[in-house]
């Protein structure tokens, strides 16, 4: 290849690179003030469902209608010092890779923030490349986005079933309420089907699901809603 082609091939791929880097920083920068209409994984369900979905139920709520059980259990469940760190939990990645080396069982480590970027930007891959551009864009919420933000969006784009989307559509779906008028023990329910929620069951629940509510409950307990207080004041 002529040595000005091969310039002029880096130089588009210099612009292109460039350009995905600043698409990358402007989304999440539009994002902190708009809420999604759609995101990656809800995107990725719609074109390579697990199984079929009869309906496909979403409501966008502030942070504000949201129980603030659900808030707490979710923090419980899933990232107990979401309020602490900046976007990664190292005290979780260093346990996780000790017990992934002595178990067969793999354990995560991802935090609030991570599962956030993940279904809002993200493919299901678990390369390392993902993980990668995961890593980017949470590392881009941290520094644009409050915690508030973070946990509002999450908890309006997390799945809590088969094409149930968001606190919402799951409260009504499940308890015929709004999410602002959850329980503590409902709360703890759609909790505890997170980590995958096209096998566990919230109502009726199975039960693993109700171990694990029963875990999240003593969790909420001793976290308190200063650990809310904590994650609504923190900027």
């Amino acid at each position: 290849m002529p040595p000005s082609r091969v310039r002029r091939l880096l130089s588009w791929l210099g612009k292109l690179l460039l350009a995905a880097f600043l698409s990358t920083i402007v989304s999440v920068v539009v994002l902190r003030f708009i809420d999604p209409p759609m995101w990656t994984w809800r995107l990725e369900r719609a074109l390579f469902p697990p199984a079929k979905v009869a309906e496909v139920k979403h409501d966008w709520v502030p942070l504000e209608q949201i129980s603030r059980e659900l808030q707490l259990a979710v923090i419980a469940a899933e990232d107990q010092r979401f309020a602490e760190h900046h976007g990664f939990d190292m005290d979780a990645i260093s346990s996780a890779l000790r017990h992934n080396q002595r178990s067969e069982r793999v354990r995560g480590a991802s935090t609030l923030s991570q599962q956030t970027a993940k279904n809002l930007f993200m493919w299901s891959d678990r390369s390392f490349l993902r993980k990668g551009i995961e890593a980017w864009f949470t590392l881009l919420m941290e520094l644009g986005w409050d915690k508030s933000r973070i946990l509002e969006v999450y908890l309006n784009i997390v799945e809590f079933g088969p094409g149930i989307y968001g606190a919402e559509a799951a409260a009504r779906h499940y308890f015929g309420k709004p999410a602002a008028r959850l329980t503590r023990y409902q709360a703890s329910l759609l909790a505890a089907a997170l980590p995958n929620p096209w096998r566990y069951r919230v109502k009726p629940p199975s039960p693993y699901v109700q171990q694990r509510s029963a875990w999240i409950r003593r969790q909420m307990s001793q976290l308190g809603q200063i650990t809310l207080t904590r994650v609504h004041e923190a900027g």
